[in-house]
């Protein structure tokens, strides 16, 4: 199969997942074992994904995503008894799961995938690919290994999206964000692109998505971060979807939960500016 029938396969793989134009949601679960922000109070996690969970399906969203954004400091190899927590409260959680479902170990993309074959999630988000100057430090993508790991766990079916503009850093490559992108379409076999601002629940500039878009017409393109109410509706006429989180909480802030009416609201722009 050509490059271009390969690529022509992901699109179709990810239209059958997700929809056309999908909002996937965060759930941010509170601040995990062996953390510096845990509080001891394991079943008040649960409780909390679960109250975000049935607010973002009753809204309509297409997918949700579980993330540890509370885990501060980050990480990039996490406590093993973060992953272990993260996949006791979405085995909690399983049977309420109405939507397709990712997981997403930040920033440990061996982790992401051992997370994802113990509870069966369909989807990943990580960095896999690049080299950056961080809060953490040298920050170096690691997709071969995580590529690899996947064989091993036998989730060759599991999709992969690749967050290229990684928060919390800057680049080392001096190559354009479009250059990267199709690098690691071409080279490290991502499924989809994210396109992020420089930290959780802010945007990425617009032209960034359009040039990344231009370059890979027939790869799913994706905003990660900062998509509000305001924006949505623009940034879904030039990306291929959007993850959505701090939109959904109250009063806009990342680490509150999610808000029924905001999440709603959100979703009734959404669908107008889909048309369907």
């Amino acid at each position: 199969m050509t490059n271009f029938g390969i690529i022509n396969v992901v699109m179709e793989k990810f239209v059958r997942l997700f929809g056309k134009k999908p909002i996937i949601a965060m759930i941010h679960l509170r601040a995990l074992p062996g953390t510096p922000l845990y509080d001891g109070d394991l079943e008040a996690i649960v409780a909390a994904a679960r109250h975000d969970l049935l607010a973002l399906q009753e809204a309509g969203v297409d997918a949700v995503m579980f993330g540890n954004e509370n885990d501060r400091p980050y990480e990039l190899e996490v406590d093993r008894a973060s992953v272990a927590t993260m996949a006791y409260v979405i085995g909690r959680l399983a049977s309420e799961i109405r939507v397709p479902f990712g997981v997403d170990v930040l920033w440990d993309p061996l982790a992401t995938m051992a997370l994802a074959a113990a509870t069966g999630a369909q989807f990943v988000r990580e960095i896999f690919t690049g080299l950056y100057g961080s809060d953490m430090g040298l920050w170096q993508g690691r997709a071969a290994e995580a590529l690899r790991y996947r064989k091993r766990l036998m989730r060759d079916d599991l999709f992969l999206f690749y967050n290229i503009s990684a928060e919390f850093a800057s680049p080392l490559d001096q190559r354009s964000l479009p250059e990267r992108a199709k690098s690691a379409v071409f080279s490290s076999l991502a499924d989809a692109i994210l396109i992020s601002g420089p930290m959780t629940g802010e945007a990425a500039p617009l032209e960034h998505l359009q040039a990344v878009k231009e370059a890979l017409p027939n790869v799913p393109v994706l905003a990660n971060t900062g998509v509000r109410h305001e924006t949505v509706a623009k940034i879904l006429k030039i990306s291929d979807g959007a993850i959505v989180g701090t939109a959904l909480k109250r009063d806009g802030i990342t680490w509150n939960e999610v808000d029924p009416k905001r999440a709603k609201a959100f979703m009734e722009i959404v669908r107008e500016a889909r048309g369907y």
